[in-house]
């Protein structure tokens, strides 16, 4: 494209008034008018010719340096097409506005980003760019999107990427605390309202009307909304931060103001077993002590019993003693199962992205991992490949040969959510205390830890990315498998007789002849 420098002068005839333009007889000195750039731009889409013009150089240096820069922002495209449309757009806007030319190294990572090569980009432009081009696993993209829909562009996606600072997301995030207050009391007025209308008599025109108007009133309150939680919150930050860290390798920032904002801390909930005391409670009130329970290996054997004619019972098997995750579970392969080296890899799994289901990797690089299996659980998948082979017979033609060791009936892929809504129904039938379906990972870590399993081994098997994680989990558990493993180890030293101090400990009621016996007779 044709691009050139040019002396014009913009003295007038003082007769007639009209511009003198190359017939001024004083063009020929410097001094005299300026000089102005022409460079030829790619035509618009509808074939219309257009180019940048530019006048008011003091020098022929100047206008050549400039026709240099509009040179090189042209070059950025490197022939492609639509890349240089977008730069002749910029340089188009850049000369009916009259502003400074464009930097060439930020057009180039604006170009690189795919972000608005004109003015300033907000964060919430900055964002919808980065998810669109994104990648990563669907169920994770779809979280980063929930993150930056409900939270992030509303909040402060109107604010100048460049300029955005710590203050801004700490105000962000004491807004979200305030949003909470007032979901809870909205939440308490409804509940109110519904408990007051429920309760009500339907006799009498004055109830009647009574109830029409808690009706009316209802229908005009907002309704029950979830608040955002710490560990929402926490993830809120992560998506911020991910993305500001991606901005900052484009060149778009140097700060990544996420990285530094302090908000509340999401505390993990603990794993707490479920002993006879909390069983009991559990009866009385339906109240679980924390949101992770985990059986003990009495409950657990309780459990496997009562399944143990379901026809995925290898799958609870597996699950309560290695510890697969769900997705891990529904996507094991059987080309990935060796029964007579008796182990697994976990090389895929299933996970849902709203109610579809697709394959994926494992959750981590830890989560690639080669699992050893027990006498018992390899009994129990060699029988399931024999139930699974009738069941491919039965189909006949119909079966689908996914090659999956837990199928459907027909072969085809397990849904994840429905196996979670199955494991949920065979524990209510059980009248075991529940645990959910993630719980049997800590069942399974539990039974390791009370055999005397090292944390490594315990953190390996389950695939946990760091150690800290798995001593997280289970801080609550050692302490009673501990207190376990102690009355183990003194019962394996023989006594003939106990002190009175020791005899003075005895729970009240206890026999203590029996006790002494019950020790001699292991003695």
């Amino acid at each position: 494209m044709k691009g050139s420098t040019y002396h014009r002068c913009y003295c007038r005839d003082t007769e007639t008034g009209k511009p003198l333009g190359k017939a001024c007889p004083k063009l020929g000195s410097r001094k005299r008018g300026s000089y102005s750039i022409r460079q030829e731009l790619p035509n618009r889409a509808d074939g219309a010719r257009r180019a940048f013009n530019r006048a008011g150089h003091e020098t022929l240096k100047e206008a050549q340096v400039n026709l240099d820069h509009i040179r090189s922002l042209l070059a950025l495209a490197k022939d492609e097409p639509e890349d240089l449309a977008l730069i002749a757009e910029l340089l188009e806007k850049v000369a009916d506005a009259k502003s400074a030319l464009p930097d060439i190294e930020e057009t180039r990572r604006r170009l690189k980003s795919g972000v608005d090569l004109a003015g300033r980009i907000t964060v919430g432009e900055w964002l919808d760019s980065w998810l669109e081009n994104k990648r990563a696993r669907k169920s994770t993209v779809s979280r980063y999107e929930v993150d930056i829909r409900l939270h992030l562009k509303p909040r402060i996606g109107y604010l100048r990427l460049d300029r955005i600072r710590v203050s801004h997301l700490a105000e962000m995030f004491n807004g979200i605390c305030e949003t909470n207050e007032e979901i809870l009391e909205a939440n308490a007025l409804r509940r109110a309202a519904t408990d007051k209308l429920r309760t009500s008599s339907w006799k009498g025109e004055g109830n009647r009307a009574r109830r029409a108007a808690l009706k009316a009133a209802i229908a005009e309150m907002p309704p029950f909304r979830r608040v955002t939680g710490p560990t929402t919150r926490q993830h809120i930050r992560r998506t911020l931060r991910v993305s500001l860290n991606d901005a900052i390798a484009d060149g778009l920032i140097t700060f990544n103001p996420a990285s530094h904002v302090k908000i509340d801390p999401a505390s993990k909930p603990k794993a707490l077993l479920w002993t006879p005391e909390r069983v009991a409670e559990w009866r009385e009130t339906g109240g679980k002590p924390s949101p992770v329970m985990v059986w003990t290996p009495a409950q657990t054997g309780e459990f496997l019993d009562f399944v143990a004619d379901h026809r995925l019972y290898a799958m609870w098997h597996l699950m309560a003693f290695r510890g697969p995750r769900r997705g891990e579970a529904c996507g094991l392969g059987w080309s990935e199962t060796n029964l007579d080296s008796s182990s697994l890899t976990v090389t895929t799994q299933l996970v849902q992205d709203g109610w579809d289901v697709e394959e994926s990797i494992p959750k981590s690089d830890a989560g690639f991992r080669v699992v050893p299996l027990d006498e018992q659980t390899v009994r129990a998948l060699n029988a399931h490949h024999v139930r699974q082979q009738a069941e491919a017979d039965k189909w006949g033609q119909a079966w689908q040969d996914t090659g999956r060791v837990f199928t459907d009936e027909d072969g085809g892929w397990l849904h994840p959510g429905k196996v979670t809504d199955m494991f949920e129904r065979l524990v209510a039938l059980s009248g075991l205390p529940p645990i959910r379906l993630h719980d049997l990972r800590h069942v399974a870590a539990t039974l390791l830890l009370a055999a005397g399993a090292d944390l490594k081994v315990v953190q390996e098997l389950l695939g946990h990315s760091s150690i800290t994680i798995t001593a997280d989990i289970y801080a609550s558990v050692l302490p009673e498998l501990a207190f376990a493993q102690a009355e183990a180890a003194a019962a394996l030293v023989p006594r003939a007789r106990l002190s009175k101090d020791a005899k003075s400990t005895t729970a009240p009621g206890a026999d203590s002849q029996s006790a002494h016996a019950s020790l001699t007779q292991t003695a």
